[in-house]
Formats: C-alpha cells, sequence, structure tokens
C-alpha cells in the first residue's frame, strides 16, 4: 500500500498509471467489497468481484479526477460501492413496484416482509442529510458500512484518531438511528 500514494500521484502525469494502481488495490477492494455483500439479503447476485469492477469503472471514468492520498481513493470507493449497491436497491424496489409488469389481482398475492433493500434507501437518504451537517463523520460512515472498514482503519483512511473515530461513530450511530425512525414513524 505505501506505492499506492506514488501510484496515485503518476495518475496525474499519466493516465496509464489506472494498469498500474489495480493490482495494488485490488484484493483490498474486492476483501472490502465481500464484507459489505457478507451484509446483504440472502439470494442477492452481486458478487464482490463484479462490486469491485463496476467500482472500478466508476473510479476510472471519472474525467480529471485525481487522488489526494490513499485516504481519498479509498474514500472515492467507498463512495463508489455505495451509491452501486443503492441503484441496484432502487432498481429492486423498482420492479418490486410493478415496474412495466402486468398488474395482478391483489388477492391472489401473497404480502412479504419490509426488504433490507428498503433499509438500505432509508439508510441511504439519511446519510445524505447526515453527510450535509457532518461530512467527516459521515465518510466514516460509508468507510464503516458500505466499504466494510474496521474503525481502526476508518481512523488511518481519514487520518485522524481511533478516539476521534469512535466519537464521530457513535454520534453519527445515534443520529442516524433517531433520523430513521423519525422517517418511518416509529417513536
Amino acid at each position: 500500500m505505501k506505492d499506492l500514494t506514488h501510484i496515485l500521484d503518476a495518475l496525474e502525469q499519466d493516465a496509464a498509471s489506472t494498469e498500474t494502481l489495480l493490482p495494488v488495490v485490488y484484493q483490498e477492494l474486492r476483501r472490502l467489497a465481500a464484507h459489505k455483500l457478507a451484509r446483504e439479503a440472502p439470494g442477492h447476485t452481486l458478487q464482490p468481484t463484479a462490486l469491485v469492477h463496476e467500482a472500478w469503472l466508476q473510479l476510472v471514468d471519472a474525467r480529471h479526477q485525481t487522488w489526494r492520498n490513499r485516504a481519498h481513493f479509498f474514500g472515492a470507493a467507498a463512495e463508489a460501492m455505495r451509491r452501486i449497491l443503492i441503484a441496484r436497491a432502487r432498481r429492486r424496489n423498482r420492479q418490486r413496484r410493478g415496474g412495466g409488469i402486468e398488474h395482478l389481482d391483489a388477492d391472489e398475492l401473497e404480502i412479504a416482509a419490509p426488504t433490507p433493500d428498503a433499509e438500505l434507501l432509508a439508510l441511504n437518504e439519511a446519510l445524505d442529510r447526515f453527510a450535509a451537517l457532518e461530512p467527516r463523520a459521515a465518510e466514516l460512515v460509508k468507510l464503516r458500512y458500505f466499504v466494510g472498514l474496521t474503525l481502526d482503519e476508518a481512523a488511518t483512511v481519514q487520518g485522524v484518531s481511533v478516539a476521534t473515530a469512535k466519537r464521530w461513530w457513535t454520534y453519527a450511530r445515534a443520529w442516524l438511528f433517531n433520523e430513521i425512525a423519525q422517517r418511518s414513524g416509529e417513536p
């Protein structure tokens, strides 16, 4: 990972350095994607490799993108993975709500329990509101929840002490829980 900063610097000079970057970060990104997908609902079809590849395409496709350091790169990767998972959840929700499918008689249908997709979308909306208030703490949540970093790893990526990361994490969890509960009508 020490070479990562040098490679990121070289990307500013030569776009061909992306070929050098992928092998350096691939295993770490795949581990993080696997960790995140392990928390998804059973039966999902997205594999860690596919999530990494989709995120990588978004990272490389961003025109004139420069990464200041390792933290900035992994933050961008976390955001790319988050957006991919949110987009997939929205597509599945749209399909569940009839997105172009022939409507059936409601008496013949079984009603399903709330899905993890709905929870993920509620978290995404609350996280967007939280990011407007506390961008650094919101970034910590993204690194922990969507990328799967430990508290120590996320603190290192963000360049803050573990104690600060713990405070941010505690505050963010409480804020997000309260926000989601208020929006869903729970007491």
